[in-house]
Parts: structure tokens; C-alpha cells; sequence
């Protein structure tokens, strides 16, 4: 019996640490000397053209995302609607509060407690935990380790990994454009 429960343990430790590696880092070497602000960047019309693939790497969803932002001084506002391939709509209005020079925190609607973000360099780092609506008025609960850099074109890419009581599920991939 003992042994089991350290074959488990073990097992356990490595499919956790294997579901960590490869994600990026704040801590990670600056490629380029852009700097992202999330207030000037999503100041007005944005576009977003993204997609979903679970952890096998299956494409399971595309949408679009039309994003009205405005940065009043103190508070960034982002009204996103959604339109998904299957033909569902969705809106998520966000705000978002500077905490600091590079600190920010956030809330949705579906949005458990607050989401927290970091700017360093070209790079923008936001955690979250939110109930995203599924089928027939149900929700799941996921959390977001959400990744964007800021890319010399001027648009932004952003990959999320999505993942449920520690375990990814998958990830989103998402490319911004200024209108």
C-alpha cells in the first residue's frame, strides 16, 4: 500500500510539473525595446481574431472579438463582443485599474475576485479565474494565465493557457489590430 501512495505522489509531481513547463515568464530576457501600455494600446478600436485548441492541440473554436476601450485617467474600460464560428454571441465588459507603474488589476462580469496583471518591456502578463458560459444557462470555472507582446507591426499576440483545478485544458491564441 505504501508503495502506491508513492508511485501516486510521484506521478502526481510530474504531471504538474510537466503542465508548468514551457510558459513564459516576466523574468524572461526582453527581446526588443518596445514598451506595451494597456492604456494607450486598447485606447479606442481594437480587433482580435483568436482561436481555441484543447491540450492535444485539436482547434475547437474560432471567434472574433470587436473591442471598444477607453482610458479616462484612471480607469481602462473594454467592452469586447464576441462573435463565435458556431454563430453565439458574448460580451465581456472589463475594468481595469493601474496599481502601479506596471500593476493592474481587473473585474468582469464571471470574474472570480480580481484578475491581476503585470507590464514589463513589450510584455503583459494577466491571471484570472473566471465562470465562462456553456450550454443551457451552465458556467465552468477555468483560470487564465493570459500572455501578450507587443509586436513591431503594432499588433498584439496573446496566448492564454487555460486550465481547471491545476490541470490545462488547452490554449487560446489571439491576435490584436488597431482600427
Amino acid at each position: 500500500m505504501h508503495r502506491k501512495t508513492s508511485l501516486f505522489a510521484v506521478s502526481a509531481v510530474t504531471v504538474f510539473s510537466l503542465a508548468a513547463c514551457g510558459r513564459p515568464d516576466l523574468g524572461d530576457e526582453n527581446l526588443s525595446a518596445r514598451e506595451l501600455e494597456l492604456e494607450e494600446y486598447f485606447d479606442g478600436t481594437t480587433v482580435a481574431y483568436g482561436q481555441f485548441q484543447d491540450r492535444f492541440g485539436k482547434v475547437r473554436q474560432r471567434f472574433v472579438v470587436e473591442i471598444e476601450g477607453e482610458w479616462d485617467g484612471s480607469i481602462l474600460t473594454l467592452v469586447e463582443d464576441f462573435s463565435y464560428d458556431d454563430g453565439r454571441e458574448e460580451r465581456r465588459v472589463w475594468k481595469l485599474v493601474q496599481t502601479g507603474d506596471e500593476t493592474w488589476e481587473g473585474t468582469a462580469d464571471g470574474v472570480r475576485g480580481l484578475a491581476v496583471g503585470e507590464e514589463r518591456g513589450d510584455t503583459f502578463n494577466w491571471r484570472y479565474t473566471i465562470d465562462l458560459p456553456g450550454p443551457e444557462n451552465s458556467t465552468t470555472r477555468v483560470s487564465f494565465d493570459d500572455w501578450m507582446w507587443l509586436l513591431p507591426d503594432g499588433r498584439l499576440l496573446n496566448k492564454a493557457y487555460m486550465s481547471r483545478f491545476g490541470i490545462t485544458l488547452g490554449e487560446v491564441t489571439i491576435f490584436f489590430e488597431k482600427r
